[in-house]
């Protein structure tokens, strides 16, 4: 076998993803893991912005040591969205939530599904 057939045989299949991994790996409650991710991100941002040690930051956030690392490392189980937005605003940012009709959706019953969205400034 030559060299190009062997290097063609290893490529793995790439995909385009949606914009969402959860929803790519067909996940439950997609949309609220990812807006669980995003907001975790931000937090995990302004913690490591302001120099803080996981217990200063569980001391700002009202929250135990151990509970900042599972925030770090992604573990959302234990956090609810309002949660996470309530860190944020402890952290000093605003949240501001839009709630606008969903693209391509005339309104009517059984109309477009939405989606929600973190953007972060």
């Amino acid at each position: 076998m030559t060299k190009k057939k062997s290097v063609a045989k290893k490529r793995a299949q790439v995909v385009k993803g949606r914009g969402n991994v959860f929803a790519d790996l067909a996940l439950l409650d997609a949309d609220e893991a990812l807006t669980k991710a995003e907001l975790a991100r931000q937090i995990v941002e302004i913690i490591e912005a302001k120099a803080l040690t996981q217990a200063r930051a569980a001391a700002a956030l009202g929250i135990d040591q151990p509970k900042v690392s599972a925030l770090v490392r992604g573990r959302l189980e234990g956090f609810s969205t309002e949660r996470l937005v309530r860190f944020l605003n402890v952290l000093g940012r605003d949240v501001d939530i839009v709630v606008r009709r969903a693209r391509g959706d005339a309104g009517a019953v059984g109309a477009k599904v939405g989606r929600t969205r973190v953007l972060a400034r």
